[in-house]
């Protein structure tokens, strides 16, 4: 491991060799410079992980040294060295950007601990820009799997509304993608260094969204014992992702409204308006407009939202992508699974796949790579028994054909109750029913309204 190197900028010809002795004692590799202008020039020309600087100094200042250090490298930590009646100006060079400062006569011990500080402090700098460099790579838009025409005019959008801070629609059924389109967006966007924040607006309950939303003040309500900072607060300056935007009760929804109008908001107790930098992406899978007209939803809200919208069309409208997509999850799911495989996929396995309706769609696909890949036998993975064998069993061979098929309210409906016939009638929780199909737990419940499935607690209907 190649030692760090440190830069010594003093014009005491007697320190600067005492420094040196101390620093390679210590097992650093030392760099040194006589005056500020002098350490600058090496600073330029060599790769320096820490620099120690006397303030005073001919040709360049210490606090001239450190700016122009700062404004080349603003993560190289720098300790400045000064004498006890020059300590405030070691704190105004802390104010501009140094890492500390230490006293003359230097002691070596507190010296070896400030520099060890800085060089492990400047190291999780570095650490924590790898892991957003890694999570902004991890969702640049050409990791989003699709090569079908339509796809590609979703990712031609959402590069393009990287570049703006526009608020965005994301609509589609469920399991399309929504949540991954819109994290693309954000880290790809100028607000990448910032929070990427969730809310799934249907999972929290109508007396607790306000709080999670825009927070509280202590004592705003029975439980409310101290101050909370809600999501908006938390996010200041990144994004917010408000997922099944549809489920916001009446209430919050002119509370939302205000967000988007004025950039501000007010904690659940509070009368300080709190501005907030914020852009929002909702994304819901239920029609807006129809529910605008049956009162659901408030038109001015819809209008807010809906600045740019993009559509995902449902997998069953473009079962071109399948290939691409299975090969992408049987990669990323023997990888999680720990299972390298090789894997080959049995005679006849992209038929089966692009024969299926989909009703959960990508989301569903993926949970279907990841059960076969458990079921495969010597590396063959064979979908048909994870797709098809449920209607096999009740003699269904009609979804097998290809020129006969069922109206997909029949195979959904079908689909639905297989899941819950094998869960028993649960639909919430790690072994329930909407956990099974890649669905939200409320939108699953939607489904079955829709389709006349009601499924009491023995699982019988």
């Amino acid at each position: 491991m190649t030692a760090p190197t440190i830069l010594i900028a003093d014009d005491d010809s007697s320190f600067r060799r005492v420094l040196e002795y101390q620093l390679k004692q210590a097992g650093y590799a030392v760099l040194k410079a006589e005056d500020g202008k002098q350490a600058l020039e090496i600073f330029s020309q060599n790769r320096c992980d820490a620099v120690l600087t006397d303030l005073d100094m001919p040709e360049l200042t210490g606090n001239e040294l450190l700016k122009s250090i700062k404004q080349q490298s603003p993560d190289t930590p720098v300790i400045v060295i000064t004498a006890f009646g020059t300590i405030d100006s070691a704190v105004e060079a802390m104010k501009a950007g140094a890492f500390n400062y230490v006293t003359k006569p230097v002691n070596q011990a507190a010296l070896l601990h400030t520099l060890d500080q800085a060089l492990r402090f400047a190291g999780l700098i570095t650490e924590n820009r790898n892991l957003r460099d890694a999570v902004s790579a991890a969702f640049r838009f050409e990791g989003i799997v699709g090569t079908s025409k339509a796809m590609h005019r979703v990712i031609n959008q959402a590069t393009q509304l990287a570049r703006v801070d526009t608020t965005v629609l994301i609509t589609g059924e469920s399991g399309t993608g929504k949540e991954v389109l819109s994290k693309a967006i954000h880290y790809n966007s100028p607000r990448n260094g910032k929070p990427f924040a969730v809310i799934n607006c249907g999972a929290i309950p109508e007396t607790l969204i306000d709080s999670e939303l825009f927070g509280h003040e202590k004592g705003a309500f029975t439980g409310a014992i101290s101050q909370k900072r809600g999501c908006f607060e938390r996010a200041d300056g990144g994004t917010i992702f408000l997922d099944e935007v549809a489920e916001l009760p009446l209430p919050a929804q002119v509370r939302m409204l205000r967000v988007l109008q004025e950039k501000e908001i007010i904690r659940v107790g509070g009368d300080s308006q709190i501005k907030v930098d914020i852009r929002i992406i909702a994304a819901t899978h239920q029609d807006l407009e129809d529910m605008v007209r049956k009162g659901l939803f408030r038109a001015d809200l819809r209008f807010r939202l809906n600045v740019f919208p993009v559509f995902i069309p449902p997998l069953r409208d473009r079962k071109e992508d399948i290939p691409a997509l299975v090969n992408h999850f049987i990669e990323k799911k023997s990888r999680e699974l720990q299972m390298p495989g090789p894997h080959k996929l049995a005679r006849g396995s992209m038929d089966i796949l692009k024969a299926y309706t989909w009703p959960g769609n990508v989301r569903e696909l993926e949970n279907v790579i990841e059960r076969a890949l458990i079921l495969n036998r010597g590396g063959m993975i064979n979908f048909e028994d994870v797709v098809w064998s449920n209607q096999k069993r009740n003699g269904d061979d009609d979804l097998i054909e290809k020129d006969d098929f069922p109206e997909l309210d029949r195979v959904n409906s079908r689909h639905i109750m297989q899941a819950l016939k094998l869960t028993k009638g649960r639909i919430h929780g790690p072994d329930g029913a909407a956990r099974l199909l890649g669905l939200n737990p409320s939108t699953l419940r939607h489904r079955m309204r829709k389709l006349g499935i009601s499924f009491g607690k023995n699982g019988h209907q």
